[in-house]
């Protein structure tokens, strides 16, 4: 089992990887800079060759890295729009830099424009963005959403026409978020409805494409639209549903990330040992 959690990037970048290792993961997500900045700047060779060189030394594998916040690749505005492309392209050459495997990412919002104006402007962008990076070998993982405001992603049949304009480009994943499932209508607590909803991303998008799960339980009801992710068993998928989705035939080799609050030193801990307990 591929295990993990959001590892803080505090200090240098390269210190991600022991907080890692001290957790017993043997994969992680990170932030290459705070998520709701525009990057200063590129990270230093130096601080880059010694991340890869403390990775090596441990299991750490998939290294997934998450788009920061401010970009929308949906916006109706021009100037955001094409500043938002250009981060994309820094961020997966950074990404690549640095040796990872994955780069997640929101669709972003149509901010009233609607869902197909939001969507088309979204594909346009995408297909850009990965002719500019062909020379890199990371993988963008679409996430999907819960669904508030204007959002896109919160059906996988809104991901469709992204993989379709990308001539299904082989760098283009899926990241399946069950927190934001929930939210958006997706009913994980019953097996049935887990077995539903992965025949609705087979249909749209195929399986083999999903690559990475963020594995968070949620505080509010199904298909409130809201995304607050809570600890693993405590929220409304519960641990039934969990044990259902960490244990699905389809899912044992994805690897997991949680994102599960953090409001002690602990808590990562904690979500790490429930997650290792109910796993067959």
């Amino acid at each position: 089992m591929r295990l993990g959690v959001q590892i803080s990037i505090a200090g240098k970048i390269y210190n991600a990887i022991d907080r890692a290792k001290e957790l017993g993961c043997n994969t992680m997500q990170i932030f290459t800079h705070s998520p709701r900045e525009y990057r200063s700047g590129p990270l230093s060779a130096s601080d880059i060759a010694e991340f890869k060189k403390r990775r090596q030394k441990v299991d750490i594998c998939p290294l997934v890295v998450h788009m920061p916040y401010i970009v929308n690749l949906a916006s109706p505005n021009k100037k955001l729009y094409h500043r938002s492309i250009e981060i994309y392209i820094e961020e997966i050459k950074q990404a690549g830099a640095l040796g990872a495997e994955y780069l997640v990412t929101h669709m972003g919002s149509h901010r009233g424009k609607g869902e197909e104006k939001g969507l088309q402007r979204f594909q346009d962008g995408m297909v850009a963005i990965l002719k500019n990076t062909q020379r890199t070998k990371v993988t963008v993982l679409l996430e999907n959403t819960a669904g508030s405001g204007n959002s896109l992603g919160h059906k996988f049949k809104h991901l469709h026409p992204v993989f379709k304009a990308t001539g299904w480009n082989k760098r283009l994943g899926l990241c399946l978020d069950t927190c934001h499932a929930y939210a958006a209508g997706y009913n994980l607590s019953t097996k049935v409805s887990l077995d539903l909803m992965l025949s609705e991303i087979n249909q749209y998008i195929g399986l083999n494409r999903l690559k990475v799960i963020h594995l968070n339980d949620t505080r509010d009801a199904l298909g409130s639209t809201k995304d607050r992710h809570e600890n693993i068993g405590k929220g409304k998928i519960g641990m039934k549903g969990f044990r259902n989705i960490i244990n699905h035939p389809k899912l044992k080799r994805v690897p997991l990330i949680l994102e599960t609050p953090k409001l002690s030193e602990k808590d990562d801990e904690l979500n790490l040992d429930t997650i290792r307990k109910i796993r067959r």
